[in-house]
C-alpha cells in the first residue's frame, strides 16, 4: 500500500476510533486496515495510537500527524478538483446549514433556484438549531445568526435581524398596559426553550436591563411559542424574522420597540481553503442577494 492511502487509513481509523469500523468503511479487511498502521509507524518511528481491547486512542504524535494527514489529503483534493475543472463549473454535492425556520423560510427558496441554475450539483441541507462545526461535520457553507468568533472562516454579511416582543391583538385587548419592561411581571409568558432563549430577558442597546420572567407556557420550539402568541394566550419573544409574516398580516403585534437590544448580524459562512469551488462560490453569490432582499424588507 502507498503511503498516501495508508494516511486515508489512518484518518479514517483516527476519526472512527476502530479498526473494524475503518475497514467496514474503506471496504477492507480489518488486518489490511492493521498492516497499513503498522507500515506508517514502522516508517514513522512512532507510535500512532493506544490501542486497547474497548478502545483506539492517539497518541500525542498520533494527533499531530493526524492533523498533517488531514492537511495535506484536503490540499491533494483541492489539486485533483481544480484539475478536473470543479473550480471553474459548480458540480458535486454542496452541504449547507442554518437554524430550523431561517432555513425553511429564506434558505431553502434559494436552494431551490440554486438546483435549478445548476443541473450537475446535489444540495444536502443541515437545518438545526445548534452550532454546527463546518470542519468536523463536512459542511461547506453555513448560515449564522449572531456575533461571530474570531477563526479562519469566510464570512459575508447579509443583514440583521432582532429579538422582539410580540403579542396578539385579542390578547393586548384584554391585558394590563405594557409600558415598559417591568410590567411584564402582570402578563402571561410564552417562551421558548430553543436557541437562543432563556428566561432572563435584557433590554436596551446595551442590554442593561434584565427582566426574569415567569413562562406559564414552556415550547420546545419557537414555532409552538409563536403559535400560541398568535392563538392570544401571551406574550413571547423570539427573532424578528420569525414572526414578520404575522406582523405584516396584523396576527400579532411588536411590544416595546423602544426597548428593543441591539441587532444581531446574519453572515454566511464558509471554508474556502485556499480556492472556494465553483459550487460553493455560485451558491454564496446567490444566497447573499437574496438574504440581503428578504432580511431589508
Amino acid at each position: 500500500m502507498d503511503r498516501l492511502q495508508a494516511m486515508k487509513v489512518f484518518v479514517k481509523v483516527a476519526e472512527t476510533q476502530g479498526f473494524a469500523e475503518s475497514a467496514r468503511q474503506l471496504l477492507m479487511s480489518p488486518p489490511g486496515v492493521t498492516r497499513a498502521i503498522a507500515a506508517l509507524e514502522a516508517g514513522i518511528g512512532a507510535r500512532l495510537f493506544t490501542r486497547t481491547t474497548r478502545s483506539v486512542k492517539l497518541t500525542e504524535a498520533g494527533e499531530r500527524y493526524y492533523e498533517d494527514c488531514r492537511r495535506i489529503l484536503g490540499e491533494i483534493e483541492e489539486a485533483e478538483a481544480a484539475a478536473g475543472g470543479s473550480y471553474a463549473t459548480p458540480a458535486g454535492t454542496l452541504t449547507v446549514t442554518a437554524p430550523v425556520h431561517f432555513g425553511q423560510l429564506h434558505v431553502l427558496p434559494v436552494l431551490i433556484d440554486y438546483l435549478d441554475q445548476h443541473p450537475a450539483v446535489t444540495v444536502r441541507t443541515m437545518f438545526v438549531d445548534r452550532l454546527v462545526n463546518l470542519v468536523d461535520e463536512g459542511i461547506e457553507v453555513a448560515i449564522r445568526i449572531g456575533h461571530l468568533p474570531d477563526s479562519g472562516l469566510h464570512a459575508v454579511a447579509v443583514g440583521e435581524v432582532h429579538r422582539v416582543l410580540c403579542a396578539s391583538p385579542n390578547y393586548l385587548a384584554n391585558a394590563d398596559p405594557l409600558t415598559e419592561p417591568a410590567d411584564l411581571a402582570a402578563h402571561r409568558i410564552v417562551a421558548s426553550t430553543g436557541a437562543w432563549s432563556s428566561t432572563e430577558w435584557r433590554f436596551g442597546l446595551e442590554s442593561k436591563t434584565t427582566i426574569n420572567v415567569k413562562p406559564r407556557l414552556l415550547c420546545n420550539t419557537n414555532d409552538a411559542a409563536i403559535a400560541a402568541a398568535v392563538s392570544g394566550w401571551g406574550i413571547t419573544r423570539v427573532l424578528s424574522y420569525q414572526v414578520r409574516q404575522h406582523v405584516n398580516e396584523g396576527r400579532l403585534q411588536i411590544l416595546l420597540p423602544q426597548y428593543q437590544e441591539a441587532a444581531m448580524p446574519v453572515h454566511i459562512v464558509y471554508s474556502a481553503g485556499r480556492k472556494a469551488s465553483a459550487k460553493v462560490r455560485a451558491f454564496v453569490d446567490l444566497a447573499a442577494a437574496r438574504l440581503r432582499v428578504a432580511l431589508a424588507a
